[in-house]
């Protein structure tokens, strides 16, 4: 900690910079959970820095993903519960670059807040560390700013931004894609995300009592379950690209089916889904009663129990099944696809 570095006169104007470096020191043993090739002597410094190894690349790319974890952040503060919505930072930028058949290399993160509050900052990066331990990740720096007058006192927001690798040869190519393709679902954890929005509105959740135990949700209270991390899918789809040729992943956010499963389909082509043979998970169910919302919004706001998908021939979907089992992922068989232009066909 730099303890000569102190201003009265920033401090009067609500921003302590001594917090600033408490929380660097809380967040370091966390930080080091994730390390995996850094080439960084210490946090703290200017740019994170991270050795690249190209020995198994002829031709490598380099793919990115950025996000933040939006109004699900709004959960953390009422709950005060900080140390997930880390893992959802990271997974939605993790889960974006797998679509391209990139192995993540680092992540970094940035929180800006009313107040830094040294052991809440920790908190958060404790939950962006845990994500990135999950995807193979390293954690080489980030940012913290606090900002008094445009944040509330007692919250924060949080985004970041993941780059991964991959060789050109092996980025996922959609054009391989043909009629009678087998669309995979990989289960999500929850509504992970998106969709936050609306989420709230339904349940009120600044006025309604978080804690309380819904049957509906197997006894869980509504917050613990909306405050479920996103489920990070990296370490099973790169087990899935060593065996076998995938021809489009999805990751379903905002957007839902409607919007992200025509993203990863060729032209011209379909996925045609029948809809009890999706795995709706319990709360995408109280959330559509409570609602009363339409059936096609859910589908095209939520993810509705499905996190990501894979499109493979079907000649490989037993080993494609036997493969993300092994790695921990109860995927099943979701859709086929079709010819036409309508994207998704639910029926």
């Amino acid at each position: 900690m730099n303890n000569k570095s102190k201003s009265d006169s920033y401090a009067a104007a609500g921003v302590d910079i001594t917090a600033g470096y408490k929380a660097v020191e809380l967040m370091k043993k966390h930080i080091a959970r994730t390390v995996v090739n850094s080439a960084n002597s210490d946090i703290g410094g200017f740019g994170g820095l991270f050795a690249l190894d190209l020995t198994n690349y002829k031709n490598p790319v380099l793919v990115s993903g950025t996000d933040g974890v939006g109004t699900k952040l709004k959960l953390a503060f009422l709950m005060d519960k900080h140390n997930t919505v880390g893992i959802d930072c990271v997974a939605m930028c993790v889960n974006d670059v797998i679509c391209c058949g990139a192995k993540p290399l680092f992540f970094l993160d940035y929180i800006a807040c009313g107040k830094n509050v040294p052991e809440k900052i920790a908190s958060i990066v404790e939950g962006v560390a845990e994500g990135c331990v999950q995807s193979g990740s390293e954690l080489i720096g980030g940012e913290t700013a606090e900002m008094p007058g445009f944040y509330p006192i007692d919250e924060y927001d949080l985004a970041g931004f993941s780059v991964g690798i991959v060789d050109k040869s092996k980025v996922i190519n959609k054009e391989e894609m043909k009629e009678g393709d087998v669309m995979i679902a990989l289960p999500s954890s929850g509504v992970h995300s998106n969709g936050f929005s609306l989420v709230r509105k339904v349940f009120d959740v600044e006025n309604c009592d978080l804690y309380k135990p819904y049957e509906e949700l197997g006894g869980k209270g509504l917050g613990e379950t909306l405050l479920t991390p996103t489920k990070i899918y990296v370490k099973p789809m790169l087990a899935l690209f060593d065996k076998i040729t995938v021809k489009g992943v999805s990751h379903i956010t905002g957007g839902g089916f409607y919007e992200n499963m025509p993203r990863a389909i060729k032209k011209g082509l379909s996925v045609k889904i029948n809809k009890e043979d999706v795995r709706v998970l319990p709360i995408f169910k109280l959330l559509q009663k409570v609602g009363g919302i339409d059936e096609r919004d859910m589908y095209n706001t939520f993810n509705m129990g499905v996190g990501m998908t894979a499109i493979v021939d079907s000649s490989d979907v037993e080993v494609a099944l036997e493969t993300l089992k092994a790695n921990g992922v109860d995927a099943y068989v979701l859709g086929t696809i079709v010819k036409g232009d309508d994207g998704v066909i639910l029926c």
